[in-house]
């Protein structure tokens, strides 16, 4: 697997032309979506990112021991033993309810700290934070807690990519009007950020103080419908070889279950990937790869370490010839978002399936 960096300065950039003066908060979760964690927060703090954001707080502590500068906020919910943690590591704490933001004011004051919070309100994802019709007593008590520093306020789009605006529009009026609180207390605004992919190609509005992307640093549009909004490269290839050639007669059966029977005597070669190094399953006898610069069909069910190609009756390759699982080959190419649509599943899903066993090599 090969992850190129030049494309996420690339992508980088393109997203901070689109969205004007809100800065970024780039989305480093789950490995960098697959790409690499370290590698990927380097090369963006070389780039000037603001801030990163995390799922969890261990993700944030990897950061800075090695020696990640960037304020980092861990946007996932915290466990009252972690405050601790938080604060020794300088990492912004999500603060999604009342109680929360008391746990951590204690905390911080028993350690003579000072902590830097986010306030996590929930407009209709109903997965973390305080509901938006019950955030005042959340925002009250973080504006008197004697040891936080509300750094920002935010929430999570649930529909922010699909082309029906309705339910994002009802959740950004919500945001609006629970954060316009801090206006009536005549209190300086926090930081407002509520945008991820979708939402920064097709929400202009909800951009806020601050954005931010995800799956778009790593070269995607969360859907097709949106791939034209900002120009972008992708950082991620897979590439094998063909490692086994044959030739398989008409009436044979190929792989387990002998799910795909040869209708001629054809020409099959065998790759040494699979689904143990999260090639999906899913993909047997609906896949495609690339050999010689055309697209060549998985048969057979793909097996933990391997799977198997029909070159067809004349088709030409040789043992060590070049295999593109994902990326581009001549004037070719399969992505995440071809993959993710043959197999019903999300573009997100498949880049970290991918980097699951993978040897993965960056490069600039």
């Amino acid at each position: 697997m090969d992850v190129d960096l030049s494309a996420l300065a690339h992508n980088y950039a393109a997203i901070k032309r689109h969205v004007g003066t809100a800065s970024l908060m780039p989305i480093l979760k789950a490995d960098a979506y697959g790409h690499g964690l370290l590698a990927c927060a380097q090369e963006l703090e070389s780039l000037g990112a603001e801030m990163f954001g995390v799922a969890f707080l261990e993700e944030a502590v990897s950061l800075r021991h090695y020696g990640i500068k960037t304020p980092i906020l861990a946007l996932g919910g915290v466990s009252g033993r972690q405050i601790a943690r938080f604060l020794e590591n300088n990492i912004d704490i999500t603060a999604s309810s009342k109680m929360k933001v008391e746990l951590i004011d204690e905390m911080a004051g028993s350690l003579g700290a000072r902590a830097r919070i986010h306030l996590k309100i929930d407009t209709g994802m109903e997965r973390i934070g305080t509901h938006h019709y019950s955030a005042d007593a959340l925002i009250e008590t973080a504006l008197a807690a004697k040891h936080c520093d509300i750094v920002g306020v935010f929430s999570h789009f649930a529909c922010s990519e699909t082309s029906d605006k309705t339910f994002t529009r009802l959740q950004l009026e919500r945001f609006l009007e629970t954060i316009s609180l801090f206006e009536k207390r005549s209190v300086p605004m926090p930081m407002r950020h509520l945008a991820n992919s979708g939402a920064i190609l097709q929400h202009l509005d909800t951009h806020l103080d601050m954005v931010r992307p995800g799956l778009l640093l790593y070269g995607y549009s969360p859907t097709r419908a949106l791939e034209s909004v900002i120009s972008l490269k992708r950082m991620m290839s897979v590439r094998s070889e063909v490692v086994f050639f044959k030739v398989v007669r008409q009436g044979a059966v190929v792989s387990y279950d002998s799910t795909w029977t040869a209708t001629e005597d054809t020409r099959v070669v065998t790759i040494p990937a699979g689904y143990g190094d999260g090639y999906a399953r899913q993909l047997s006898n609906v896949g495609h790869v690339l050999i010689g610069g055309e697209r060549k069909p998985i048969v057979g069910n793909i097996c933990m370490d391997q799977f198997m190609v029909d070159l067809g009756p004349d088709g030409e390759a040789y043992n060590g010839d070049e295999v593109v699982l994902l990326g581009q080959q001549g004037e070719e190419s399969i992505d995440a978002l071809e993959l993710a649509e043959r197999i019903g599943t999300d573009p997100r899903d498949v880049l970290l399936s991918l980097a699951l066993r993978m040897p993965r090599r960056h490069k600039r």
